[in-house]
């Protein structure tokens, strides 16, 4: 066992502590998450939180006790942001068509490759909502976003196609493309 930390130094105490409970507190998280990749981050998060409370938490009765709660805790987030990152892949997939049949390849092509040039989200709205045929509502709880974000997001996106495609008729060619790309005709 460490030697006991010098009273009242907080920097030592919590070194002596995060070496006594680093292992413990991450095979927790792991246990907690059934995952072996990121319970070592939860641990760390966990002792970073009590870092900043580290005041209050040397004072408890039961300083280990604490962390493992906040281990708990964060593991707790960590399980509803996957299953909630889970839902968004199953509903953009779902929605997806299997098969192509004779597409304007150029303009999916051209379509394609200016999609890829815009930025993350502008992407996910538009292709949500134009490709998809999804609403603004459904693209947002897709995307974890609000209604407006989505609004504003994808009338850039598309501003931002348009000029890259320089053509005016860029929303019907991208409409026909993912109505092809659909399998279904213009």
């Amino acid at each position: 066992m460490p030697p006991r930390a010098a009273a009242g130094d907080p920097a030592t105490e919590f070194h002596a502590f995060f070496e006594r409970h680093f292992a413990e507190l991450s095979r927790l998280a792991h246990l907690l998450t059934g995952e072996y990749d990121g319970a070592d981050d939860l641990a760390a998060d966990a002792l970073l939180a009590l870092w900043h409370r580290w005041d209050r938490v040397r004072a408890a009765d039961h300083p280990a006790a604490y962390a493992r709660g906040v281990v708990a805790n964060l593991a707790r987030s960590h399980i509803r942001s996957s299953v909630r990152e889970r839902r968004r892949v199953t509903l953009f997939w779902s929605t997806r068509g299997d098969e192509t049949q004779d597409p304007d390849v150029p303009a999916v092509i051209d379509v394609q490759e200016a999609l890829r040039r815009l930025p993350f989200r502008k992407r996910a709205c538009v292709v949500l909502r134009h490709a998809f045929d999804l609403s603004e509502k459904d693209t947002a709880n897709a995307l974890g976003i609000s209604v407006g974000t989505v609004k504003s997001q994808t009338s850039k996106g598309m501003a931002e196609l348009q000029r890259q495609l320089r053509s005016h008729a860029m929303p019907e060619r991208m409409h026909v493309a993912a109505v092809q790309a659909r399998g279904g005709t213009a």
